[in-house]
């Protein structure tokens, strides 16, 4: 570049010799803030005085300190501004002069402010609730676009009115909350320039102590090895510190006092009647300071001193029940029994006595200071039982149990009618109670049962209850049975009826809604059970004036409709109900008539949402209602975040599918979930559902002494990680032994190059590789004759990769056809001069085809060794016919499956020997297959070998691959190949 630039001003100082002209490089100038840079001026001409002007049009002298000018020879001089400032922008002129000859040059000079951030602290603090300016003050010229980021993600003013960035940069975040806290980004970027600079601004939120007492009211006992222990809790971030105080006076650990290291327990030993009182805690941080008063009452715990059994009988006139309690202040004694409280309302004294009583009168509860009295009148076997006595003060309470036992005869409880039918067992209960226990005795008609005459009829007893089992097996079993109970107190005795069941009534159907498959039934129950429960209702349905169809439904309390299925569309239908219980089948309700609706959409299914073990994970079942009339073909599914507005992809279930499950949910949020069947005729209205997702779980801390678990993600990772080591361990170990697997795969496809140990030439040089067979076996190969005929030139012709291996047959298969790839061998150079020879192939076990091939074979005419033709087996294009001969092909795959492994490779006509042919006879092509031998020919990395007892071969390393063998550049000149 120096080189030409002297050229150009050569030329102009030639062509103008007389005029000065001057150059600034460069032609113009960018400096940031506090950067240095210099300008060269070159003059053209003879020049006596080169001088630099500054913007203001002064000339710069040499002698400055920010902008320096210096004059390296006389043709150039140097303008450098050091530690560039906002006022070194400008236009500076560069002149030169000689005598009255003048020429100047000028350069724009252009002072800019790289990004800086004047003052971005880090950490910014703020109190929780206020709002909070985050301040981040940056300077640059032009000014700076101000991008704010929080956890990753731009922060998006538009979407959240609590942000908002002001017109200084800074960030305003309103009411600040806990949540918000962590680190921001504040990136300024210069759009003109692609300048680019952040800081990360740690936020920190401070929360005002929240403090709560955990017992705002605390009784403490006056005792001298009795204490109270006051404690509050305290939250906050930082987390504050707490203090206690009494009467406006700090409380440190003493001989008194104890307090926790924390602060939030406050244990007073000893305590006395004047440690009663109001306890202040206070909480304090950063943020603030708050306070909790504590009240300390002292009392005297109250305890039960008098309560004694009582004994009563039956229809006595009164029993009186005493309690007496102590403790300071005087408790309130209350009485209760079961579920009923007796009380005397306000605290008794000796003066005025408390009195509680009964509306019936027959309990009266009086107290009197210390002392509570129950009187029980008239007494009642239902009044024995456990009586509980309470006394409390304001400091706790006090229970005590007494036993009131009364003596009564016996009642008896129990249904009186029991139902059931002839050979259905049936019991009658008969409950006696009694204190004493008493003794239970079944007669009828004056009899005891059961008698010996009676093999029907069984007594079981229980301390409570006895039971009388009857099977009756005629009319004369129903009827009364008498149940007596006796005991010391007095007997009773009870009539029992044992009535026959009959069949249920028709139960009434009040409306049938069809729909286009279904009908749904709505009926009233029976109005006569036959006296037992109804287990099942039968429902039959039938087209006018044919056979009825029926079902049966199990009955429970709330049925009062049932649905009809697989009915048939704008079709007329008959219905009745019959009931059934145990006894048998009622009578059929009178037959009602309706008619289905016509095909429609179906209607909207019915949605259960149900949690899975993780609960970011809802298994959505519905129950499939009417199809309409026609098949539902599936189902769509699609659900949503209630807060967005957009649906997650559509999801298509199968017709006979019951539930989706929906995975990979937002933890804590209500999901709307849409469910809408399909048929022919179109879409149902969408069942529709919410749900919300569980909170997030915590994580679980590690059991005691357990280090750190290590992760289900982390374990599946090793897994995938030793067993995928373990696949290139073996597929290595196959590459090198077997010449096979992956690697042999890439090497022969993409490499181009063979296995290990293959000794292959180069196909295109028109050589080919022998394997030696180790184990001596014979090896059939397949060689062609090569003929010389004059060409055009007259001379002979020589073999070449383009060379033809077979001329076209007359009628030749599917151009498209493949060729299964063959041994390749060498074939040696018809020219002067070659002494290379493949060595010799033992003589074959061949079959009589082979032999036969041996025959048909013609003398080699050139008294070169005949070897078997190269099979290129590259994936080169097909040589069209009209260009050549034609390749080497073989049929077609079977159109029953792929190719057998025994695939025929056919060898087409030779236009001067049709019956020379391979290991075979003239009408079938020869068979040449890849078998496992011992000795292998490696041929692009597939190994291909040839037995010849049957004149069979088996592929067993590699699958021979099928190829159509090009004719790029056929010769014209004769020279012909036969097979």
């Amino acid at each position: 570049m120096l080189h030409i630039r002297d050229l150009v001003w050569g030329l102009l100082l030639a062509g103008c010799a007389a005029a000065i002209q001057v150059q600034i490089i460069p032609t113009q100038g960018e400096i940031s803030v506090g950067e240095s840079k210099f300008f060269l001026c070159e003059v053209v001409g003879d020049a006596k005085d080169i001088d630099w002007f500054a913007p203001s049009g002064e000339k710069i002298l040499p002698n400055r300190q920010d902008i320096f000018v210096s004059r390296s020879d006389e043709t150039t001089a140097t303008l450098t501004i050091y530690h560039a400032n906002v006022d070194s922008a400008g236009i500076y002129k560069c002149v030169a002069r000689n005598g009255d000859k003048e020429a100047q040059a000028t350069v724009q000079v252009k002072i800019f402010q790289k990004i800086t951030f004047d003052s971005a602290p880090s950490p910014q603090e703020f109190n929780e609730g206020d709002d909070a300016d985050i301040v981040c003050d940056v300077v640059s010229s032009p000014p700076p676009t101000i991008i704010w980021k929080h956890k990753g993600s731009k922060i998006q003013v538009a979407k959240d009115v609590r942000y908002k960035i002001m017109d200084n940069g800074h960030l305003l975040i309103r009411g600040i909350k806990k949540i918000d806290e962590g680190m921001y980004n504040c990136e300024a970027r210069i759009m003109a320039r692609g300048e680019i600079d952040f800081r990360m601004i740690k936020v920190i939120v401070n929360v005002l102590p929240t403090i709560r007492a955990r017992l705002s009211e605390v009784n403490a006992t006056a005792d001298i090895t009795g204490s109270a222990l006051l404690a509050c809790d305290a939250d906050g971030f930082p987390e504050p510190i707490v203090t206690w105080a009494h009467n406006n006076v700090v409380l440190e650990t003493g001989d008194k006092y104890t307090v926790s290291d924390d602060g939030s327990e406050l244990l007073i030993k000893s305590v006395k009647k004047v440690d009663e009182g109001d306890y202040t805690c206070i909480a304090k941080n950063k943020a603030g300071e708050k306070s909790e008063e504590v009240s300390l009452n002292v009392f005297v715990r109250p305890r039960i001193t008098y309560l004694n059994n009582q004994t009563a009988s039956e229809f006595e006139e009164q029993v009186t029940l005493t309690c007496e309690a102590s403790g300071d202040p005087t408790p309130a004694i209350s009485w209760s029994f079961q579920n009923r409280v007796f009380t005397e309302g306000e605290q008794a004294s000796w003066t005025r006595p408390d009195k509680y009583e009964s509306l019936d009168r027959n309990i009266v509860v009086r107290s009197h200071a210390r002392v509570s009295s129950l009187t029980l009148k008239n007494i009642l076997f239902t009044y024995a039982g456990e009586y509980l006595c309470t006394a409390t003060n304001s400091i706790g309470q006090d229970n005590e149990h007494m036993y009131l036992e009364v003596r009564y005869a016996p009642k008896i409880l129990g249904t009186v009618t029991v139902y059931t039918w002839e050979g259905n067992a049936a019991n009658i209960s008969c409950e006696a109670e009694a204190h004493p226990r008493a003794s239970v005795v079944w007669s009828r008609d004056g009899l005891q049962l059961p008698s010996a005459n009676t093999t029907n009829v069984k007594v079981y007893n229980t301390p409570t209850i006895s039971y009388l089992e009857i099977t009756p097996d005629s009319m004369y079993n129903f009827g009364t049975y008498n149940c007596t109970a006796t005991n010391a107190m007095g007997s009773e005795s009870k009539e029992f009826l044992l009535i026959q069941a009959d069949v249920p009534s028709s139960p009434e159907i009040e409306q049938v809604e069809p729909f286009s498959s279904t009908a749904v039934v709505s009926f009233e129950e029976p109005d006569s059970m036959g006296g037992v429960p109804i287990i099942k209702y039968r429902v039959e349905w039938r087209l006018p004036g044919q056979d009825w169809t029926g079902k049966e439904y199990h009955a429970n309390d709330e049925m009062t409709t049932v649905t009809i299925v697989g009915l048939k569309p704008e079709t007329t239908y008959e219905v009745k109900m019959s009931a059934i219980n145990g006894k048998g089948e009622g009578e059929s309700s009178p037959a009602r008539t309706f008619r289905t609706e016509p095909v429609r959409e179906p209607t909207a299914p019915k949605l259960v949402v149900r949690v899975q073990e993780r609960g970011n994970i809802l298994k959505v079942n519905w129950i499939k209602q009417d199809d309409g009339g026609s098949p539902i073909k599936h189902y769509l599914v699609r659900y949503k975040a209630k807060h967005v507005s957009d649906w997650k992809p559509e999801i298509r279930v199968p017709h006979n599918s019951e539930y989706v499950m929906l995975s990979g949910l937002d933890w804590n949020t209500e999901y709307e979930i849409h469910v809408v069947a399909e048929n022919q005729q179109g879409k149902s209205a969408p069942g529709v559902i919410s749900y919300r997702t569980a909170t997030d779980p915590t994580t679980v801390p590690d059991e005691a002494g357990g280090g750190s678990a290590m992760g289900t993600g982390a374990i599946v990772g090793i897994l995938i990680v030793v067993f995928f080591l373990l696949l290139v361990g073996v597929d290595v170990t196959c590459y090198f032994l077997n010449k096979c697997g992956l690697l042999m795969c890439i090497a022969v496809n993409f490499c181009g190059k063979a296995g290990p140990g293959a000794k292959s030439k180069d196909i295109e040089e028109g050589q080919a590789a022998f394997t030696k067979d180790e184990s001596k076996e014979p090896i059939v190969e397949v060689r062609t004759e090569e003929e010389q005929t004059p060409n055009q030139g007259g001379g002979p012709a020589e073999p070449n990769e383009t060379t033809p291996l077979t001329e076209p047959e007359p009628a030749a298969a599917d151009a498209t056809s493949p060729v299964v790839n063959l041994l390749p061998s060498t074939a040696p150079n018809s020219v002067a001069g070659a002494s290379e020879s493949p060595p010799k192939a033992a003589p074959p076990k061949a079959s009589p085809q082979d032999s036969h091939a041996a025959q048909a074979a013609p003398p080699n005419t050139n008294g070169q060794p005949d070897v078997g033709p190269l099979v290129d087996l590259s994936d080169a294009p097909k040589a069209p016919p009209s260009s050549g001969p034609p390749p080497l092909s073989a049929p077609s795959a079977n159109a029953d499956g792929p190719q057998s492994r025994r695939d025929p490779v056919t060898a087409p006509d030779s236009s001067r020997n049709k019956d020379s042919q391979v290991g075979g006879p003239a009408q079938d092509a020869p068979k040449v297959l890849c078998t496992d031998s011992t000795t292998p020919a490696h041929n692009d990395g597939k190994t291909v070998k040839v037995e010849g007892p049957k004149g069979e071969t088996e592929e067993k390393n590699a699958t021979a691959e099928v190829k159509t063998v090009p004719n790029e550049a056929p010769q014209a000149n004769g020279n012909e190949s036969k097979a």
